[in-house]
């Protein structure tokens, strides 16, 4: 099991990119594991059904092609790390479970981010770029939240 941090080093409060962020406490070291994402385990049926029903935001996590954790259910402060263009974090999946690991040096104060990478579906472009904006406002920013699927 990775040794995540006991204290969380981060605190939650308003952001300029989105509602509430995770901002740092205390310096945090490149690939530091900062946190797990926890939430209620469910498929990937119930994870589109509550994507489809939803009329506000969710906290949907892909671990593997069957199992999604709702952040929205029991949840941790882990789903308020916003998305970023230029992240400082990214996630990983070991044994199932999702962990939010620092990709950089983070100073204190600095807002914790990753990229959410979420995927493109097939989708009416103007609607999803709305649904999905991206305010992170890093040079390199796409503009969207959504990655397009790379042909295989």
């Amino acid at each position: 099991m990775p040794r995540v941090l006991k204290h969380q080093p981060f605190v939650i409060r308003d952001s300029g990119i989105q509602g509430k962020g995770a901002f740092a406490t205390r310096p945090i070291r490149k690939r530091t594991w900062i946190v797990e994402y926890t939430g209620e385990r469910i498929t990937q049926e119930e994870a589109d059904r509550h994507h489809h029903e939803a009329s506000t935001h969710t906290f949907l996590f892909t671990v593997d092609e069957g199992t999604v954790i709702d952040a929205g259910v029991g949840g941790n402060d882990a789903r308020f790390i916003n998305h970023s263009c230029d992240p400082n974090c990214e996630a990983w999946v070991h044994d199932g479970r999702i962990f939010i690991v620092a990709r950089q040096d983070i100073a204190l104060g600095e807002e914790l981010t990753y990229d959410y990478g979420l995927a493109w579906e097939d989708e009416d472009e103007a609607e999803a770029f709305g649904r999905y904006a991206c305010r992170c406002g890093a040079r390199n920013c796409r503009g969207t939240m959504l990655v397009r699927e790379k042909a295989v």
